[in-house]
């Protein structure tokens, strides 16, 4: 009478127990597939499933020799050897190589270079050379592949007059072979280089910051830092005569020409000082007679100085030429000195001296937004 107990809805597993009659397990389970080939499984089975089946279309990874090169450790202890012989090397010292330490250095560098060549050939039998799990397929591996190709190139253009300083640069190269040994580290480089796409918002305010800072200054201060005091011409004939020069370029006095309400004009020229003696005379003054040749009296020498009051643009600009907001590129490279806080203070003095003195307002704003937008720092530790 129970709508449960539907005998059309019960199986004959359940009729049969509640008969009390013994059915076997096995009968009331349900069909199972018929069993593969033992003989087929111990073929798809191999031991490293993550690389390639076959090498050379012929060598498996059970094959002797294959099975050997997936047991290779020694190429760790020669990478730090090179690493050691690299720092080891003296090259302006020994150009030609004659010494016992060059000559062993060399040795060293040619069983290194043979080793990894060797390690090459092993491991292209092992992995297999191109596909997506062998040898080339690997980024690391692709890069051990330059390093040794290189390598190659070097020694085969050996005594060809043949300038071989690029290519041998590549040695510089060889410790990130370690990077692929050490599976911590290689994990690291990867998530640092998983990490640069999302730069790329950092690099855009960057260059925004930079090319508006850079706009201002060149409409500002274009030429500005090229102001000295010169001669006037009527007067710089007879000063050649006499022998004076004016010592501007190897201390820079950047003065403000008369349109502009800069810190420095030509008459805040410091004293001439010839032997470590202040001169204070006039050159009508002035009588050679008068005056030991030693400069041991203060008032010994004519002060050539206070006759350069002619403030106009010259050739050179601060620091053989490199500082300077005369264009773009340059207004660039001394925002990137102001921003790395070295030597920043040079380049503010320089340009309040030459424009006007309300100019540090552009200096603090841009080392404000560099250090709290551009270089946030760090949470403390």
């Amino acid at each position: 009478s129970n709508s449960w107990a539907n005998p059309s809805q019960s199986n004959s597993c359940f009729d049969a127990r509640g008969a009390g009659a013994a059915t076997p397990r096995a009968a009331c389970s349900p069909a199972r597939d018929p069993p593969h080939d033992l003989a087929s499984e111990e073929e798809e089975q191999v031991p490293y499933p993550a690389l390639a089946p076959t090498a050379f279309f012929c060598l498996k990874q059970t094959t002797r020799p294959r099975s050997w090169c997936l047991r290779l450790h020694v190429s760790m202890l020669v990478i730090l050897l090179n690493c050691v012989t690299l720092g080891m090397f003296q090259p302006c010292e020994d150009v030609e190589c004659q010494s016992e330490r060059c000559t062993i250095l060399e040795a060293f560098d040619d069983f290194i270079f043979a080793f990894f060549a060797v390690e090459m050939v092993i491991k292209m039998v092992a992995l297999g050379i191109f596909g997506q799990k062998c040898y080339l397929g690997d980024t690391w591996n692709r890069l051990d592949f330059f390093i040794v190709m290189a390598g190659m190139m070097e020694y085969s253009l050996d005594g060809h007059n043949v300038s071989l300083s690029a290519i041998r640069t590549v040695r510089v190269l060889r410790p990130l072979r370690a990077i692929n040994r050490v599976p911590s580290m290689r994990i690291l480089v990867t998530l640092l280089l998983d990490t640069l796409p999302m730069l790329g918002n950092v690099l855009l305010l960057c260059f925004f910051v930079f090319f508006i800072f850079g706009i201002v200054g060149v409409q500002l201060w274009a030429g500005l830092l090229r102001n000295r005091c010169f001669l006037d011409r009527n007067f710089a004939i007879l000063v050649v005569v006499w022998g004076a020069r004016y010592e501007a370029e190897e201390n820079p006095f950047i003065c403000s020409s008369h349109r502009e309400n800069g810190m420095q004009k030509c008459s805040n020229i410091p004293n001439r000082k010839e032997y470590k003696v202040e001169c204070t005379l006039s050159m009508d003054s002035y009588t050679p007679s008068l005056y030991s040749p030693d400069f041991s009296s203060r008032n010994a020498c004519i002060n050539w100085n206070q006759y350069y009051n002619v403030c106009m643009a010259g050739d050179v600009n601060p620091h053989n030429g490199a500082i300077n907001f005369d264009n773009i590129g340059y207004a660039w490279i001394a925002i990137f000195q102001v921003i790395t806080l070295e030597g920043w203070v040079d380049i503010m003095y320089y340009v309040m001296d030459a424009h006007s003195f309300y100019n540090f307002i552009y200096f603090i704003l841009l080392i404000i937004v560099s250090m709290n937008r551009l270089f946030p720092p760090g949470p403390p530790f």
